[in-house]
């Protein structure tokens, strides 16, 4: 039966190998079921409702994946989109968390729809790879200042805005502790290194007596307080707009570069260098999205971190039914999920974040045309505490300083009807 559905054979694997590889993915985005009901939490939302959420979009989205689509990539809420959803749209904005998760769901429809009617190539290949690489580190600077927020390192002061918190503070020390873990153990290639980083921060913080442990092992919390909660009306306001926007647009170059990255990896692609069944694949992030907006938790979307089950051999859809099943499994520990501290998640949020700058290595720094529009784009989402800022200055700033230069063959039409489109919003709205 697993050889008839998966093809594994033709895919040169077997079910031991898949198997392993599903674990191995797992370990390494595990860290997912503490950090995400952490973020939302923030945000007003019932905490175990959260945790249930996050297990049960994480199962359906890698399943679907791994039935439909027969590929080796988990899906699961999607770091800085939860803190996007959080501090931006819900704490600053002022957004209902109910409004919140009715903009996501919109956005995993039109992500859809988008994927049907074969939209999504022509938006990602319009926009140029430089923008990209600029939203992408800004959201791991935005993601940098939320852990250092989180960890009291970074505190807030009249005089220069922010200033340094004290660093005598024990949970400020054991923060920093679990950053040094997360990133040694990354380095020795320790499987599921975060997740470990993260345990012993939490298991010191007891110790110390800092924090007290609410038991490890019982049945999943309700999921009431969050299901088919969110605000469809309220998210149709004129000032939500961008913010699903902003929703789509990360989610749409997420999954793309996560489906590319991963199938070079494994091997997946055919003779013209394409991936096959890339509309299931697409189908089933966008799938996963709103499921996950009706079970209660920000955007779901693929995982990078499937390349470690690549690594370890998954070659097929079982890899992915393994961890969707680890997930599931992953609902009896709530307890221990709600005794893991802030400042035990602020290393990893920091961690992830080192990640997500890695690409400016690939910007062309010589070329300013380029690396301005890059700059702005990453500089302004910390600052202004909103993805969708950093997105809207990035795109006004490349088409200006592209036109003004001479350089509008550089500009594509969806760039410019996008800046224009962003001008118009922050001059009238």
């Amino acid at each position: 039966m697993l050889e008839k559905l998966f093809k594994l054979s033709e895919h040169n694997t077997n079910v031991k190998t898949e198997v392993v590889a599903g674990i191995t993915t797992y370990l390494t985005m595990a860290y997912i079921i503490f950090v995400n009901p952490s973020i939302l939490k923030l945000a007003g939302m019932d905490y175990g409702a959260v945790f249930v959420a996050t297990c049960l979009a994480a199962a359906i989205g890698t399943l679907i994946m791994g039935l439909w689509a027969n590929y080796p990539i988990a899906l699961a809420p999607g770091m800085g989109l939860n803190a996007f959803f959080t501090f931006t749209v819900v704490m600053e904005m002022g957004y209902s968390w109910e409004s919140a998760l009715g903009a996501v769901f919109f956005s995993g429809l039109i992500f859809t729809v988008l994927s049907l009617f074969k939209i999504r190539e022509w938006i990602i290949n319009s926009i140029p790879l430089s923008l990209r690489l600029g939203i992408a580190a800004g959201i791991g600077l935005f993601l940098a200042l939320i852990a250092l927020k989180s960890a009291g390192i970074v505190v807030d002061s009249p005089a220069t805005l922010v200033t340094m918190g004290d660093l005598s503070d024990p949970s400020v020390i054991l923060a920093i502790v679990g950053f040094f873990i997360i990133v040694s153990l990354s380095y020795r290639r320790v499987l599921g290194s975060v997740m470990i980083g993260i345990l012993v921060v939490t298991v010191l913080s007891i110790v110390m007596g800092l924090n007290e442990l609410n038991g490890v092992v019982s049945m999943p919390p309700s999921l009431a307080p969050t299901f088919m909660a969110m605000d469809l009306a309220g998210a149709l306001e004129v000032g939500m707009l961008s913010i699903i926007f902003a929703f789509l647009f990360v989610d749409l170059f997420d999954t793309s570069g996560t489906l590319v990255a991963v199938a070079q990896q494994g091997g997946l692609l055919d003779k013209d260098k394409r991936l096959p069944r890339l509309g299931r694949a697409l189908m089933s992030d966008s799938t996963a999205t709103m499921a996950g907006a009706a079970l209660g938790t920000s955007t779901t979307t693929s995982y990078i971190e499937s390349t470690a089950g690549i690594s370890a051999g998954g070659r097929t859809g079982l890899t992915a039914v393994v961890v969707a099943g680890l997930f599931l499994l992953s609902l009896f520990f709530a307890p221990l999920a709600g005794s893991v501290p802030a400042y035990a998640t602020a290393g990893a949020l920091f961690y992830v974040a080192v990640l997500m700058t890695a690409g400016l290595a690939e910007v062309d720094w010589k070329d300013l045309t380029e690396a301005a529009p890059v700059f702005v784009a990453a500089i302004a989402m910390p600052l202004t505490f909103s993805i969708a800022n950093g997105i809207a200055f990035g795109f006004i700033t490349y088409a200006g300083i592209k036109l003004l230069s001479g350089r509008r063959e550089d500009v594509s039409l969806s760039v410019l009807i996008l800046a224009a489109l962003f001008v118009l919003k922050f001059v009238f709205l």
